[in-house]
């Protein structure tokens, strides 16, 4: 089976230097913003109910990476978000767990000991999160700090100086050292904070250029800027794993990430992966919401859907 590996041992002549890196990025296709966005609203109309809808809410709850990323965390807040994620209602013993929980490097091994004997993975930021701005060596230290103490999941940002500058090819080696860093311990998302990259057309090269570098996932924002996950960025990267999928036969992951806080916009971004990337991404191991106030609201319609009756945000639990 193709990995991503493969796929970067693949793009080695377009990887080879800058000028053939560049070539090869700016020559995908420019994105038609018009035709994007009007694609990701009409996808988003669609009406999904009953049975699909109670479907819909307990595959978008398995896919949160419940978040807390604040300087004012305690070890206390992270085991309480840990419990949360383990048992997201604890009135229904059969609502489903959420994907991860995801903390700052410092805290993952409260997070690891709260999440013990559970299948709720740790995620940890690194890399200098938010802004990326750190030498290579502080950036692997950062990562191997985390992956010492636990992490199954590593999400790093990309320079967005260096990408913006088009340095195209000192972005792709931060990746692939990161990459090489993390091994076979630890799954990469990487962030490209697509509300800083300015154009659609940064976004797919990004995109690509993540993906290349050795990415397991692509994601949006760090939900740190005014900017983050829209349907149609996301719909954007959608594409770009589709695409490259077809070309290397390796399958990688989306996040994304900041803004998306209600039932119906969770479904509307469901809906974008089974129209645009397809079914198999239909899973945690392979799409993921970086949201943690959503996860209230899905619990909310999930006991209306129960019960009959709303029962407001007095009966779930505050992270």
């Amino acid at each position: 089976m193709p990995t991503t590996a493969s796929a970067a041992a693949a793009f080695a002549d377009v990887t080879a230097s800058e000028s053939t890196l560049r070539r090869f990025l700016h020559g995908l296709p420019g994105v038609d913003a018009v035709g994007l966005e009007a694609r990701a609203a009409s996808l988003g109309t669609r009406s999904i109910k009953t049975t699909a809808k109670a479907y819909a809410i307990d595959l978008a709850i398995s896919m949160i990476d419940l978040t807390t990323l604040e300087g004012a965390d305690t070890p206390g807040k992270v085991r309480a978000l840990a419990a949360k994620a383990v048992h997201p209602d604890p009135t229904d013993r059969t609502t489903p767990t959420t994907a991860a929980v995801c903390v700052y490097p410092d805290m993952v091994a409260t997070a690891k000991a709260a999440l013990a004997g559970s299948d709720v993975k740790v995620a940890s930021v690194a890399t200098a999160f938010p802004a990326g701005r750190a030498a290579l060596p502080v950036k692997l230290a950062d990562t191997a700090d985390a992956i010492a103490a636990g992490a199954d999941e590593i999400d790093m940002v990309i320079d967005r100086g260096a990408f913006l500058a088009g340095r195209y090819l000192e972005v792709f080696e931060q990746i692939a050292a990161v990459k090489a860093e993390c091994g076979d311990r630890a799954r990469l998302k990487v962030i490209f904070e697509t509300g800083e990259l300015s154009t659609y057309d940064n976004i797919r090269r990004a995109s690509w250029l993540g993906m290349m570098a050795g990415a397991d996932f692509i994601k949006t924002s760090t939900g740190k800027v005014a900017v983050n996950a829209t349907p149609a960025n996301t719909l954007l990267m959608l594409e770009a794993v589709r695409d490259f999928r077809a070309q290397t036969g390796v399958q990688i992951g989306v996040k994304p990430a900041g803004g998306i806080r209600n039932t119906k916009e969770a479904i509307k971004f469901l809906v974008l992966v089974n129209e645009t990337a397809g079914a198999d991404w239909l899973d945690s191991h392979w799409f993921r919401f970086g949201a943690s106030s959503l996860l209230n609201d899905l619990l909310m319609q999930r006991q209306k859907m129960a019960t009959g009756h709303y029962s407001g945000p007095d009966y779930v639990t505050v992270d």
